[in-house]
């Protein structure tokens, strides 16, 4: 007798999932992947905290997370990084505001 086809753990919610649903997540860990290698370079010195590089990931790496947990209703996490992006935007600001007046 042939045993029966599994499927692996979690693979039907998978299959059953939303576009939106995989979209979310999507959003979710590429939102990780951008803050921790902004991290992981400027621990490598390869960018620092002023560069925009830096700063941009923080920005759209915790707007991922902002999405996702939101989603999920985790909203401690998506506070967390509704000022995370807000520092991140703050910089950003700053550094284009330097960068202009050192043009002049």
């Amino acid at each position: 007798m042939r045993a029966a086809h599994r499927r692996p753990a979690g693979a039907d919610r998978l299959l059953s999932a939303t576009a939106v649903e995989i979209l979310v997540e999507i959003a979710g860990w590429m939102g990780a992947g951008l803050i921790l290698l902004g991290y992981v370079l400027v621990t490598a010195d390869k960018l620092t905290g002023r560069s925009l590089a830096f700063q941009w990931m923080n920005l759209l790496g915790a707007a991922g997370f902002v999405i996702n947990g939101a989603w999920h209703g985790a909203i401690p996490s998506a506070s967390l990084n509704v000022v995370w992006m807000a520092i991140a935007l703050y910089a950003l600001v700053r550094l284009y505001r330097i960068r202009r007046r050192q043009a002049e």
